[in-house]
């Protein structure tokens, strides 16, 4: 039911989804625009009314999504031209090119997998049978007998991006037929929201945990929790809603940012909005940066370098975009950089690499370029060269937070040799365009 607030209309719902929730016909947002902007704040209130919410309040299970999930999505490479062939090809193609190995596991299938409408009696969702004609199980099945794992996707509205059938109002039904089919991962997007369940402005006292968005996607985390068997939840919400404070309450990994593309420009801005919330990332909570678009676009060899650091030491979910047949052997040796992947999935440290001030006179940029994290390894520090042009960056020691005393053996990640063995104050390299220095100091 909902109940209107001062401004703000809030969903109550059970605290286990009910098989189909009652929705008004109301007018839905675009499934367009992925801004990633906040609604304005209400400042004037209409009712002075007191309403106690109930709506779920389950957390994510902890059975799975300690680490950032590893793996491959249809949507960057496909888009809507989905079929079980292309599928079962990328899941053969993770084992062939040594991925399964370095730690991809995850094959996830995005929009366009469904038929237009629901099964009338079941009220499940139907898979395409042109596209899957042995159903999602039957996918399940094949990619789990080759020891990875299944995702699909759905989404918080009452349709989908592509304007598939939807989940709100379904959660129970759908979460539990994922089950059935031996889903272990669910991609959530943010598309086709009814105006009552949208937030036109921030909630009573900004707790955006009881924002209408949030409460979406509360009640699939709960539905999830009623199954038998663990799934990998991640909130495709486009960074909407400050979903950075409450995520790790409902889900394993959410998107901070509008939708990725296969251009330089949107890599760094991606890196630069999320360089901001890095406080926010730790065991079982991680912020999506989305999907890799290494393989796509025009990018120099020092740019794919970047996107791939960056998104491993800053602990973002690591999910392929592109036909990995056509990957070349200097793109699959990023991607497969086990120093860079070790430092991604630490067990023992969950915390990604932060920024630091890397010397008095390092300028101020945007996004920075100095990050520090810790592994069992060690002291990581990366260089990122947002620069058009090569640049000399330097760092000194006493600046890196948990460095201690020299002398420092300094070790490229992306070689794994030794560069240097130092008492030295500071340390000085030349980084190409674009590209990034990955080290790992002890």
């Amino acid at each position: 039911m909902l109940i209107v607030l001062p401004g703000l209309l809030l969903a109550v719902a059970s605290a286990v989804a009910q098989t189909t929730t009652s929705l008004p016909a109301t007018t839905t947002t675009s499934s367009v625009p992925h801004t990633g902007l906040p609604p304005p704040t209400c400042v004037t209130a209409t009712t002075s009314a007191s309403v106690t919410l109930s709506a779920p309040t389950a957390t994510p299970t902890k059975a799975v999504g300690k680490l950032p999930a590893l793996g491959w999505n249809t949507w960057n490479a496909y888009h809507c031209n989905i079929t079980d062939a292309l599928v079962l090809g990328a899941a053969n193609d993770l084992k062939n090119l040594g991925l399964a190995k370095a730690g991809y596991q995850y094959v996830n299938i995005d929009d366009c997998w469904a038929e237009l409408t629901r099964d009338n009696t079941t009220g499940q969702i139907v898979p395409d049978p042109l596209k899957f004609p042995n159903g999602i199980s039957g996918v399940a099945a094949e990619i789990h007998s080759l020891g990875l794992k299944l995702g699909i996707y759905s989404d918080a509205g009452t349709n989908t991006c592509a304007g598939y059938p939807g989940s709100l109002g379904h959660e129970a039904t759908d979460a539990a037929t994922f089950t059935e089919w031996g889903v272990d991962y669910l991609k959530y997007d943010n598309c086709h929201i009814p105006q009552n369940w949208t937030d036109s402005c921030s909630p009573l006292g900004g707790d955006w945990y009881n924002s209408n968005s949030a409460i979406r996607y509360r009640q699939m985390t709960a539905a999830l929790d009623a199954q038998k068997t663990p799934i990998e939840f991640n909130l495709c919400i486009w960074g909407r809603a400050n979903v950075w404070e409450w995520g790790s309450r409902v889900g394993h990994s959410w998107r901070v940012t509008p939708d990725i593309t296969a251009a330089w420009d949107s890599v760094i801005s991606i890196i630069t909005a999320n360089a901001a919330l890095l406080d926010y990332v730790d065991f079982y909570s991680h912020n999506d940066m989305d999907m890799m678009e290494i393989g796509n676009g025009n990018f120099t060899i020092q740019e794919e370098r970047s996107h791939f650091a960056v998104w491993a030491f800053m602990k973002s979910p690591i999910l392929l975009g592109t036909t990995l047949s056509y990957l070349t052997a200097d793109q699959l040796e990023i991607i497969t950089n086990s120093a860079l992947l070790a430092f991604h999935q630490d067990d023992d440290y969950g915390a990604p690499a932060k920024p630091f001030n890397a010397s008095a006179s390092a300028p101020t940029t945007s996004p920075p370029e100095y990050y520090a994290g810790k592994s069992g390894k060690g002291i990581h520090v990366f260089i990122l060269n947002t620069a058009n042009t090569t640049q000399t960056k330097t760092f000194d020691f006493v600046n890196i937070p948990g460095i201690g005393k020299p002398p420092y053996t300094v070790e490229d990640m992306w070689t794994g040799q030794a560069v240097a063995t130092t008492s030295n104050k500071s340390f000085s390299v030349s980084v190409d365009a674009h590209d990034t220095k990955a080290y790992v100091i002890f």
